[in-house]
């Protein structure tokens, strides 16, 4: 790992980068996983009828 302490701003740039890609990555995958679960359960109550 390098010192962050010591590094140029370039590096500091492309790390920030990488961290908002993950960070954006990860909140596409929580919300696909919240929409499917939802429709899931919405058809399982439609098809109970209740």
């Amino acid at each position: 790992m390098s010192d962050p302490k010591n590094e140029d701003a370039a590096f500091r740039k492309a790390r920030q980068g990488r961290n908002i890609a993950i960070m954006l990555g990860l909140l596409a995958f929580v919300a696909l996983v919240f929409i499917v679960t939802i429709t899931h359960l919405r058809g399982n109550v439609l098809s109970t009828g209740n």
